[in-house]
């Protein structure tokens, strides 16, 4: 018989199309969670130097009332009696409330709603401001009282010091939320939500400050 043809011995195979190549690994490179946005802080790296620095400060200056409560225990106990626990728990709500609410801001900005944004953020300045009202009460009702720092009693000394140290911080709080805001109101196109991130982070540092402070000083007996 004759042999067979060289052709007929030789087995085609169809190439894939190249173009398919290219696009599987395009897939590949979307799938992977290696290609995924690295984490990263919210807001500016500057602040969360300030925010390190300032817990430092803080963790000292609780550090020292901590260590003066041990040596001088009644007259501590004794002190704490004349607080109002029930408006610092009322400033603790509002300071919450505030945190929540600036929070809820950043998702607007972010979301580039620019009425859910600043609605949320002027919300947040509201009950900041009430707690700087509720607080000035406090020291005027004490002042009415006769008790003041530097009367010899280092409760109150302690007292007026981290008090008001925080309420300076407050007062910063509400600037840069209120420039924020401003800011926020004069952008154009889609909103950034790289400022507003920055004070949100400071204030959320003034809220975790005040968790710390209205325990140890109000209400640990």
């Amino acid at each position: 018989s004759a042999a067979p043809s060289f052709a007929s011995r030789v087995k085609f195979r169809p190439f894939a199309p190249a173009s398919r190549a290219p696009a599987a690994i395009v897939l590949q490179a979307s799938t992977d969670p290696r290609h995924a946005a690295a984490p990263r802080l919210p807001g500016d790296l500057f602040i969360w130097y300030v925010i390190a620095l300032e817990l430092a400060t803080f963790c000292v200056l609780f550090g020292a009332f901590a260590f003066t409560r041990l040596r001088h225990l009644e007259l501590f106990r004794t002190s704490q009696q004349s607080l109002d626990v029930s408006a610092g728990a009322l400033n603790t709500a509002l300071l919450l409330s505030a945190s929540w609410a600036v929070a809820r801001a950043v998702h607007a900005t972010r979301d580039n709603t620019r009425g859910a944004a600043l609605g949320w953020l002027g919300a947040g300045w509201l009950l900041g401001a009430g707690f700087v009202v509720f607080k000035l009460r406090e020291y005027a009702d004490k002042a009415a009282q006769g008790i003041g720092m530097g009367d010899g009693n280092l409760f109150f000394d302690f007292y007026y010091i981290l008090t008001g140290f925080h309420l300076l911080h407050v007062l910063a709080g509400l600037l840069a939320l209120g420039l924020t805001a401003i800011g926020l109101a004069r952008q154009r196109g889609r909103l950034q939500a790289h400022t507003l991130e920055t004070a949100g982070a400071f204030w959320h540092l003034v809220d975790l400050l005040w968790l710390v402070l209205f325990p140890l000083v109000y209400v640990m007996r």
